[in-house]
């Protein structure tokens, strides 16, 4: 039973993909990131020696600290938060209880670089639909947070890309767009280690089918279309669409997370 101001791994699991899910803080030693380069999903890496340079960065907001084991180096970083007002809470087990549990974790080689602000920035088509509103909302959601996204013009998307250091994405001939019969974010669930996300791997497939025109692979997917493009007529702006699509795929990632924990 996890000791207090310890949460266990399950439990995490359970608030990640969720809008109100904690930050979670990566505090682990380099050389236990060089044994094992992967991360919690949405994780943020930082350096528990600069905790009072960037701990109140997250003021007003709950944090889990993981470290490679949950002891040291997780409570005194938890501890530090909470001193500069931050609900602090340590993963129970650290890094190994998550990694034991079989829980999804993200390869850091997969993450694009980070722009000088911290977060990662990515660019695709303007006007989306289906694909272009799915991946960002999973990229928020379990691998930046922060993610900043750019809609432009199709011919514009690698022009920017590459002026803006940014990562283009659902455009023909690029690391992150279609593959054969899967769409983009059957691509990025699977580079990102999401795919042992039994939720994740069934909205794949409602997502594939409205995007790629086969209704008939998901009951839902004919429906997630109808949704996506009365998002597209009813928003000018596709950052507008963009916040309104969250909550439409937060409701359906949920939903998959009950259908998939039913009895059969």
């Amino acid at each position: 039973m996890p000791a207090p101001n310890e949460i266990a791994a399950s439990r995490l699991a359970d608030r990640i993909g969720s809008p109100g899910a904690p930050s979670i803080v990566d505090v682990r030693m380099s050389e236990d990131v060089i044994l094992d380069p992967r991360q919690l999903p949405a994780a943020l890496a930082r350096d528990y020696r600069d905790v009072a340079a960037w701990g109140q960065g997250f003021a007003g907001r709950r944090v889990v600290v993981v470290c490679q084991s949950g002891q040291k180096l997780s409570h005194g970083v938890a501890a530090w938060l909470r001193q500069a007002g931050v609900t602090a809470e340590v993963l129970e087990g650290g890094f190994e209880a998550w990694r034991e549990a079989g829980l999804p974790l993200v390869p850091r080689d997969a993450l694009p670089p980070r722009h000088p602000s911290g977060h990662t920035v990515w660019v695709t088509r303007a006007r989306p639909k289906v694909d272009r509103i799915a991946c960002p909302w999973l990229i928020r959601r379990f691998v930046d947070p922060g993610a900043v996204f750019l809609f432009v013009p199709p011919s514009e998307v690698v022009p920017v890309a590459e002026r803006f250091g940014a990562t283009p994405f659902d455009v023909a001939d690029i690391h992150y767009g279609h593959r054969g019969e899967f769409c983009t974010f059957d691509v990025m669930v699977a580079e990102f280690g999401l795919a042992t996300d039994p939720a994740l791997a069934r909205l794949a497939r409602i997502v594939r089918g409205a995007d790629t025109g086969r209704p008939e692979l998901a009951a839902e997917s004919a429906g997630l279309l109808a949704i996506s493009q009365g998002l597209s007529t009813m928003h000018d702006d596709d950052l507008a669409q963009l916040e309104a699509g969250m909550t439409v795929y937060d409701a359906m990632y949920h939903w998959c997370r009950q259908a998939v924990a039913a009895p059969a």
